[in-house]
């Protein structure tokens, strides 16, 4: 099943807020038809409502696709509305933290085909990644369609299994919020140093900006590019002497965060 597949046979959007927005977004862009698309969404915004979707409108019999893309905490509720279409040849993709397949399974019957995924809000610029894995009625097709669907707006990963989604959630899911607090705390210590708030803020933002596009242009490893920042004795070294404390700096203070991260997805899968 490809993307002409899915706008011959139709895909199911539960949820358009920002994710399901960028994901849209980028359908569309890449020559989607508008009427392709059946979206439920109990508040769509102005640009939803100008797209010309089929906007909480009875749903089609058998989508190619149906796509849930509301929180984790609203999966009760919203759920119900797809049950139909369970136990067929609908392909069912999650982007939801902590709701597991076996979930999903369970609302909507066994021999769904299911693929859970995990993006990132990078998603609304084209620079998104997304972790996937399927159950058995899924298999290799379904994991194709979700690829082919999900780097529309970015990079795909194949992972081994569920057991690695909620790792996914807390290096790349939740990783861009560590990113937007670095350049906040980068601004702020700025601000503490003598600079004016607004030029603190411009320069962290457009330093990590600028970074990370290096990052991701060069064929250099993350390692190597610190490396080369860095002159011996130089202020870049006095800094990263703090940054990478073994006891106090950005590795453990990292590893903490994230454990969090993902001990609270599999809390929320429980």
């Amino acid at each position: 099943m490809a993307l002409d597949d899915v706008a011959r046979d139709g895909l199911v959007l539960l949820g358009c807020g920002k994710m399901g927005t960028a994901l849209l977004t980028g359908w569309l862009a890449e020559g989607i038809p508008a009427s392709a698309f059946w979206v439920i969404e109990p508040n769509p915004t102005d640009w939803l409502l100008s797209k010309g979707v089929h906007l909480n409108e009875p749903l089609p019999k058998s989508p190619a696709v149906a796509l849930v893309a509301v929180k984790p905490q609203m999966m009760g509720t919203a759920l119900p509305a797809l049950q139909a279409l369970g136990n067929g040849t609908t392909l069912f993709i999650s982007i939801a933290a902590g709701t597991s397949i076996a979930t999903f399974a369970a609302a909507l019957g066994a021999k769904t085909p299911i693929v859970r995924t995990m993006p990132n809000t990078p998603a609304m610029v084209g620079r998104g990644i997304t972790g996937i894995c399927a159950n058995s009625h899924a298999g290799a097709k379904g994991l194709a369609t979700t690829r082919a669907l999900m780097e529309v707006v970015g990079q795909v990963i194949e992972l081994d299994g569920e057991h690695q989604i909620d790792a996914v959630t807390a290096v790349s899911g939740s990783g861009p919020a560590y990113v937007f607090h670095l350049i906040e705390a980068m601004a702020a210590a700025g601000a503490a140093i003598g600079l004016s708030e607004a030029v603190a803020m411009q320069l962290a933002r457009a330093t990590v900006c600028g970074a990370g596009e290096l990052a991701h242009r060069s064929p250099d490893s993350a390692a190597q590019l610190r490396i080369n920042v860095t002159s011996p004795g130089g202020t870049t070294a006095a800094a990263l002497a703090v940054l990478m404390h073994p006891d106090t700096g950005f590795p453990p203070l990292l590893q903490k965060a994230v454990k969090a991260a993902a001990d609270r997805g599999r809390e929320l899968g429980l």
